[in-house]
């Protein structure tokens, strides 16, 4: 089993194994998607430091629409919705943006891994 997974590694077919951790049994309660205005010449700085927070599960960048002006997305889940916004103000000071929104998940209607 090892040789063929790793036949397909080597291929390509596979990228990585990972496990799927159930967060809210650990007590990991808080999700938080904070929303950031960053100019777009500072994008790929910015972004490069905010992913390299621990806290940090996602990092993204999207375009702005219409009144919404934010571009660069985190993710951060905690045990506490006070510790998702301590780690919003700490990256907040490390990348010296101040323009930011911490939105929190209200209720999880359905969470599956993907399916192919």
């Amino acid at each position: 089993m090892i040789e063929r997974l790793q036949r397909l590694i080597e291929v390509g077919a596979i990228r990585r194994f990972s496990a799927t951790i159930g967060h809210r049994a650990l007590g990991i309660v808080a999700n938080a998607m904070i929303v950031w205005r960053v100019p777009e010449e500072e994008v790929a700085r910015v972004g490069e430091i905010m992913a390299s927070f621990e806290e940090v599960t996602h990092c993204y960048e999207r375009t702005p629409r219409g009144q919404w002006p934010y571009n660069l997305y985190t993710v951060v889940h905690s045990p506490s919705r006070e510790e998702c916004r301590k780690v919003a103000a700490e990256i907040s000071r490390k990348v010296e943006i101040s323009d930011f929104q911490v939105l929190f998940s209200e209720r999880e209607f359905k969470k599956t891994g993907a399916r192919i």
